[in-house]
């Protein structure tokens, strides 16, 4: 490694450190009004419990969407045409 590389890495170091100094060190899971509804909704057999899960899931999927779709490019950008991966992986074990 170089001098320079060797600089900037301390400084990425550096930088990290300080913005995880400044990040908030405890933080609620729930809002007030997300836990009340939750509780009462379980308690008197109401319908908005179901609707709080349907919220809470449909803001879960997009991440995992990206995620795939991220994984699908890769998978199809470095696999080599013509070579099933998984004998590829054998033969560069092999040799």
């Amino acid at each position: 490694m170089t001098g320079l590389q060797f600089i900037r890495v301390r400084i990425f170091v550096a930088l990290f450190v300080c913005v995880l100094a400044i990040a908030p060190l405890s933080s609620n899971a729930q809002c007030a009004m997300c836990t009340l509804n939750a509780e009462n909704s379980t308690k008197e057999g109401n319908t908005q419990g179901n609707g709080l899960n349907s919220g809470i899931l449909f803001l879960l999927s997009m991440p995992f969407i990206i995620a795939g779709g991220i994984g699908v490019l890769w998978y199809t950008k470095f696999r080599r045409p013509g070579q099933d991966s998984v004998s590829a992986t054998l033969k560069q074990v092999n040799e």
